[in-house]
């Protein structure tokens, strides 16, 4: 049995930061129920990328709304508008990322919802928050990575800046969704009454970089200035980074520098063996490791550097990663069936329950599928 059976979810949300907190949901053993416009649905159904698409639609639809169940109402019509209230008093979590205001016009508002079910957990997802000049700006991902200073941590110094090459802020903004719902339950199991969890995409992605924006705000007020040479941390001393070798490319994190001197048989490292040095004088350092670890390559440097306990790692892409045991054993992917049969491999849960990880055939719903079985 897995933890939330037994939990009912009305998913409400589009795309990718609500849709992915109610995957996560049903993952760990929910009853998650979109609720989609007639004839149009989830606009993550239209929304491809790669150019890969199941049947009339996108395959990301599929890989984030698998194990769940589709029922279409028009929100706008008050027959269907008071069924899926009806259905509200059934359910635990209720789940939209509409802009402010949008759903207390509807009629499904927190102080609306309440009163219909005071037990129920209401979570929202919104770009910006609630209040202020920013509320209705478009809440995606890279523009909000834009608003958030990210861009400026990744790349070299002479680079401009450099966005995360995916929807990292929809996807951690789904699991914060997650957390504070997860913990509304729980004190809902000591009072009996529901409540109101709200995140933004940009309070994440403040959040996720409290490590260097602390560091920031506790200094001169400038910017973190990011390392002219193999950046990967633009607070972080070196040898801290990515380096290209004969074959390859090899990744460093922390390491004395006289230890890499000695490992490495590279004397130009040994000047800098203080390691006070090596915040302040990082790019010198790291000239001279890229121009020494190209002479070689990467199994070469690894035959010398993991023995000794440095922290060090091959560079791979997703068809080497694949390819080795270590992801083998993790077991982290499964198959499921979308509603015309196709077989789509993709990622599972990465929840171990009592040591077993969920896994689940179903894919995605077709619209409306499930319609009949809710509200009639």
């Amino acid at each position: 049995m897995l933890p939330l059976e037994g939990l009912r979810v009305l998913d409400f949300a589009q795309f990718l930061a609500g849709p992915m907190a109610a995957l996560r949901l049903a993952d760990l053993g929910a009853e998650v129920i979109k609720i989609e416009r007639p004839g149009v649905g989830d606009l993550c159904r239209t929304l491809v990328i790669s150019d890969q698409k199941v049947g009339s639609d996108s395959l990301l639809f599929h890989t984030i709304n698998r194990n769940k169940a589709s029922v279409a109402a028009d929100l706008k019509d008050a027959f269907d508008l008071e069924k899926v209230k009806h259905l509200l008093k059934t359910s635990d979590v209720m789940i939209h990322n509409f802009r402010p205001g949008v759903m207390e016009r509807i009629g499904l508002g927190w102080e609306d919802v309440r009163e219909i079910n005071s037990r129920l957990v209401y979570g929202a997802v919104t770009g910006y928050g609630t209040t202020g000049p920013w509320v209705k700006k478009p809440g995606q991902d890279l523009l909000v990575q834009s608003l958030t200073g990210m861009p400026w941590l990744s790349g070299d110094q002479d680079h401009p800046p450099i966005p995360a090459g995916f929807a990292v802020l929809d996807i951690t903004c789904g699991n914060h969704l997650v957390q504070g719902i997860m913990a509304a339950l729980l004190r809902r199991e000591k009072t009996g009454v529901g409540a109101q969890v709200e995140v933004d995409l940009m309070s994440s992605a403040i959040d996720m970089q409290f490590e260097l924006f602390t560091a920031f705000l506790n200094g001169d007020g400038s910017m973190s200035k990011r390392s002219a040479i193999s950046n990967a941390n633009a607070s972080v001393g070196a040898p801290y980074g990515i380096y290209a070798c004969k074959d390859g490319y090899l990744a460093i994190a922390m390491a004395p520098i006289a230890a890499l001197a000695d490992l490495l048989d590279c004397d130009a490292l040994t000047p800098f063996s203080d390691p006070e040095v090596a915040f302040v004088r990082r790019d010198e350092i790291k000239s001279i490791l890229r121009d020494h670890l190209l002479t070689q390559t990467v199994a070469h440097w690894l035959e010398r550097l993991e023995p000794a306990d440095i922290w060090c790692s091959k560079v791979l892409d997703w068809p080497e990663l694949i390819a080795t045991e270590g992801f083998a054993a993790l077991d982290v992917l499964q198959t499921i069936t979308a509603p015309d049969g196709s077989l789509i491999r993709t990622t599972r849960c990465p929840i171990r329950i009592d040591g077993e990880t969920g896994k689940s055939e179903r894919g995605g719903p077709a619209l409306g599928a499930d319609s009949s079985a809710y509200l009639d």
